[in-house]
């Protein structure tokens, strides 16, 4: 029966562990125990200088997942991978994930997050570039990362005036 497990990798290797893996799975003939082997990743939106940037970022890093048929033949083929350190779970007998930390794992949910990470850093100006306030320039007061926005001190009638903006709304200068 074919079942997810979790591969302790070195850290930043999973790519090279993959590959690995599935090499060798072609070069001794193991491809009817096992299936498939995945880098846990999730994209991530970053914001650099007004522009947004989609990135690939692992989940678990040191981590690779593989769904396999259990036997001492695909067992030995895994643990002798260069790269791997170890199946997780008691060191004799892997334990496999659940269904539901599978799903969770390879972002099988209705909905997927996008992360966003702020490049800007309070007290920093800006200029808003878009907006009902574009070509107003200001100074970051407040960061607020799950919204994705900011607050600006705005000087408008000689006055300051904080204004909320979304990070795509707006420039470094």
């Amino acid at each position: 029966m074919f079942r997810w497990y979790v591969v302790n990798t070195y850290s930043g290797h999973e790519n090279k562990v993959k590959q690995n893996i599935e090499h060798r799975v072609t070069s001794l003939g193991q491809k009817r125990h096992l299936r498939q082997v995945v880098v846990p990743t999730e994209t991530v939106t970053e914001i650099k200088d007004g522009q947004k940037e989609s990135k690939e970022k692992r989940t678990m890093p040191g981590y690779v997942l593989v769904n396999m048929e259990l036997n001492e033949e695909s067992w030995s083929l895994v643990k002798n991978t260069p790269g791997v350190t170890g199946f997780v779970g008691a060191s004799s007998e892997p334990v496999p994930l659940t269904q539901p930390e599978v799903d969770r794992l390879l972002h099988r949910e209705v909905a997927t997050k996008v992360a966003t990470k702020a490049q800007f850093n309070i007290g920093e100006s800006v200029k808003v570039v878009s907006g009902p306030l574009s070509d107003f320039s200001g100074e970051i007061s407040e960061i607020n990362q799950d919204a994705a926005k900011l607050k600006v001190l705005v000087s408008i009638f000689g006055r300051e005036t904080p204004v909320e903006v979304g990070f795509d709304q707006v420039k470094k200068i």
